[in-house]
């Protein structure tokens, strides 16, 4: 009797009604989500990734806009053979090398070139001027070195200058940038050659005294009224007197006398 009623019911217009109901929605709805998710997704669609390597940024934008792309700078690496904006690296890599295709939208992230890059100055100060070098040489600065009369300081670095003016430790510069090292040096008691002044004019004779190094330059020259009467004025003599291959300790004063009316 029940199964006479159960096979009445499976046959019977209702059952059938909402049977086909069932699979019409069922099939439907898988339809539309797949629909969906390859909407989403963009399932079988092919993009070719360009090769970037070697393009500027600021010339891509129209390239990956066309494609359907987009691009993320990670960062930039120092490379001064380079113009700034250099493409070096991107990911993922393009079609070409990898035979690898994106979806639409997809991110491409690249690494670009720049020519000045920051650098921290040391504290170089107190240190010796061959182990300051080096520092310097590894940070990939330059340098140039100048001396100070200094006993205490023989040796070591007595100021650090950064376009004449004094630079902290810490405090970030341009690669390759040229620092100057003021280095002490114990010039007591340094023998030099005695310099022959006699004949020069007063400014000649002063610039070969300062190019000795540290050594005082004392001008006389009581006929000489106006700047014309000193720059006409030659040395007559000098104190130390003058003697082939003398020698004279630095920091010496060299006095001389001079003469607008010189004559040989």
């Amino acid at each position: 009797m029940m199964l006479k009623k159960l096979i009445n019911y499976l046959i019977s217009k209702k059952f059938l009604f909402n049977l086909v109901a069932i699979v019409l929605v069922y099939t439907v709805g898988i339809w539309a989500l797949k629909a969906y998710l390859n909407s989403k997704t963009h399932f079988a669609e092919k993009i070719e990734v360009p090769n970037l390597i070697g393009d500027n940024q600021n010339n891509i934008a129209e390239k990956l806009e066309n494609a359907h792309l987009t691009f993320e700078v990670l960062d930039s690496i120092y490379d001064p053979a380079k113009v700034e904006g250099t493409i070096l690296e991107q990911d993922p890599l393009a079609t070409e090398s990898t035979g690898i295709y994106v979806k639409e939208n997809r991110m491409i992230r690249i690494r670009v070139s720049k020519r000045t890059q920051l650098v921290e100055m040391p504290d170089l100060v107190d240190k010796s001027q061959r182990f300051a070098e080096s520092i310097l040489i590894n940070r990939n600065f330059r340098y140039k070195l100048e001396y100070q009369p200094s006993s205490e300081a023989h040796g070591a670095v007595i100021e650090q200058l950064y376009k004449g003016k004094s630079i902290s430790p810490k405090t970030k510069l341009p690669i390759g940038s040229r620092i100057t090292l003021i280095v002490g040096r114990d010039e007591t008691g340094v023998n030099l050659v005695l310099p022959n002044l006699y004949g020069l004019t007063l400014e000649e004779a002063k610039s070969r005294v300062k190019n000795m190094g540290s050594m005082e330059f004392l001008p006389v020259c009581p006929d000489c009224i106006t700047s014309a009467d000193s720059s006409m004025a030659r040395v007559v003599s000098q104190s130390p007197e003058f003697s082939e291959g003398g020698l004279i300790s630095s920091g010496t004063t060299i006095s001389v006398y001079a003469t607008k009316n010189f004559s040989e």
